[in-house]
């Protein structure tokens, strides 16, 4: 069972930042897209950005175009989501997640696999 490990989640001010990281057993190196997604109460996991493992291209929501940072660190199979100028609808659970290919990258269910999220609060 592979399984993604995700940090850096917590509470912090409007206006504030936070950067949340994602490690990766070697065993998905092979798989080719890597993403971010978050899911507030009562609403669906909507995707926020995402970047291919090899090529560094990289996609992101609009609502955090601007404010947020996807990066990848492939010595250590981590990949990094910059969060600045924070919003309190920002808050969400973030969740790592990874998948074969670089199509689809913002559907949730063309994911292979997930960590288990980590919490950010944003306050007003």
């Amino acid at each position: 069972q592979v399984h993604l490990v995700e940090s850096g989640g917590g509470l912090v001010q409007a206006g504030g930042s936070l950067r949340l990281s994602c490690e990766a057993p070697g065993s998905i190196f092979s798989l080719n897209t890597m993403g971010w997604f978050r899911q507030a109460p009562g609403k669906e996991r909507e995707f926020v950005a995402a970047i291919t493992w090899s090529s560094s291209r990289t996609w992101y929501t609009d609502s955090v175009k601007g404010r947020f940072t996807i990066s990848r660190d492939n010595s250590e199979n981590t990949i990094y989501l910059q969060m600045n100028s924070l919003k309190p609808e920002d808050t969400a659970v973030y969740y790592c997640a990874a998948k074969r290919g670089t199509t689809d990258w913002d559907i949730p269910s063309r994911y292979n696999y997930w960590g288990q999220g980590t919490q950010v609060t944003v306050s007003s």
